[in-house]
């Protein structure tokens, strides 16, 4: 029998769980283990909650789950609970699936201030992460900024920008879409260091902008290169992008808020009183595709700044880092004999969560490479952690757990929501009885 163990629970833990369950069948158990009592990361934290129908790739997980060769281990901090070393002690192969949760930083002058918040804390604050649920962003204040120019910083102006009615059939989280209510802020600026030709905009989540109630798209046209131009990109989704930023700057809209695009801005610092209340931006062009300041500066005002510039993994004892990249040392997945880092923590903060399976299938064939399908390790697994973890008195979760968390959540929804989230770890364990 061969005993794996995969840290981390999102979409790139689970596509390497499946992978490997349909290599080694019955001669195999693998051990999905995450920090949090709930299982599917990403799918539940960072995927906006007004995108429904891409956390229906849950379903594809939850079988997985079931496998009879397949556990969901919760509540387990890998690095505190259970150290790296005792985990490589007690499988033939562990895998590092834990994403890039943690904001990367501006490294400007200000951003210490209150007020300037990374996507990772604001996206898992309106997606119920617990970790974030205390966040208390500054609402109040008429406008943000948002730094950035991928969908995650569509997503966070499209957050600010919904009324109650087009949360319906969403899953925000309740305290959140309180908050978002009584927001004061009319003008959300997305800044881009570089042109419309650079962003990396998709073009379903970019046409989002134009069809909400009560908020308007607002592109400069001379910030657009002329339209010949558009037929030389290669990538057809980001032509279908530029697109839609022609369509805005032709066809203004007048409503409530406004989504201001300001391209070639590359923020220099934020001031204020204690407080953000301005983004000092200068202006830039591409020159041989590199950003360039051209020495002009303005100032855009701002209460509440939200940088959306990329994640990195966490620090976990008995895992070499490279700061440079923000993710695992690793040689194409392979850390070292028997230890493998997969998804985000392998790649960095790259790709859609479809592009988690291919790699997770690969390092499953390199894991495959490395041992033999159907011969013992003599490694003690599953059997081996539980008793750590008795000895410790850390009260793992199940999937048969989360199944009565998901309940508890559906029955707690508010009209038109599929669920209200449980944001507290402690209540999770009250409903489970520990």
């Amino acid at each position: 029998m061969r005993h794996f163990a995969i840290v981390g629970s999102g979409p790139a833990g689970f596509y390497t769980a499946e992978a490997l369950a349909k290599a080694y069948g019955d001669s195999a158990r693998i051990d999905i283990i995450d920090k949090l009592p709930v299982p599917y990361g990403l799918i539940r934290f960072g995927v906006a909650p007004d995108h429904q129908s891409i956390k229906k790739v849950s379903g594809r997980y939850e079988k997985v789950a079931e496998s009879e060769n397949v556990r969901f281990v919760g509540n387990v901090a890998v690095g505190d609970a259970v150290s790296v070393e005792e985990l490589r002690g007690l499988y033939d192969a562990v895998v590092m699936a834990t994403g890039a949760p943690h904001d990367r930083k501006l490294g400007i002058p200000g951003e210490e201030l209150a007020g300037v918040v990374g996507s990772a804390a604001f996206v898992g604050w309106y997606n119920g992460h617990p970790d974030f649920a205390d966040l208390d962003p500054p609402l109040d204040a008429g406008h943000a900024v948002v730094i950035g120019a991928g969908n995650v910083a569509l997503d966070v102006a499209r957050i600010l920008s919904k009324t109650r009615v087009e949360f319906e059939g969403s899953d925000i989280v309740g305290h959140a879409l309180e908050r978002l209510m009584g927001s004061s802020i009319e003008t959300i600026t997305i800044l881009a260091r570089r042109g419309p030709h650079q962003i990396a905009m998709t073009p379903k989540e970019l046409g989002e902008l134009g069809r909400l109630e009560e908020a308007a798209p607002d592109v400069d046209a001379a910030d657009l290169p002329p339209a010949e131009t558009d037929e030389a990109l290669e990538d057809r989704g980001l032509a279908k992008s530029v697109g839609l930023l022609r369509q805005f700057a032709a066809e203004p809209q007048e409503k409530r808020k406004t989504v201001v695009f300001d391209f070639f801005a590359r923020p220099l610092r934020i001031e204020g009183d204690g407080k953000a209340e301005r983004v000092v931006v200068e202006e830039t062009r591409v020159e041989g595709g590199k950003c360039v300041g051209t020495g002009k500066t303005y100032d855009v005002p701002s209460g509440l700044v939200v940088s959306c510039i990329g994640y990195s993994s966490p620090h976990i004892p008995g895992v070499p880092y490279d700061h440079a990249k923000g993710r695992y040392e690793n040689d194409e997945g392979r850390i070292d004999e028997g230890f493998f880092a997969v998804g985000w923590a392998r790649r960095g903060p790259t790709g859609t969560i479809g592009t988690n399976r291919p790699d997770g299938y690969d390092v499953a064939s390199q894991i495959e490479e490395a041992m033999a399908v159907g011969s013992d390790g003599g490694k003690a697994g599953g059997e081996g952690l539980d008793s750590l973890l008795c000895e410790r008195d850390v009260a793992a979760t199940s999937f048969t757990d989360w199944r009565k968390i998901e309940a508890a959540e559906e029955a707690a929804a508010r009209a038109g929501s599929p669920r209200e989230k449980i944001v507290d770890p402690a209540e999770m364990l009250r409903i489970l009885g520990h």
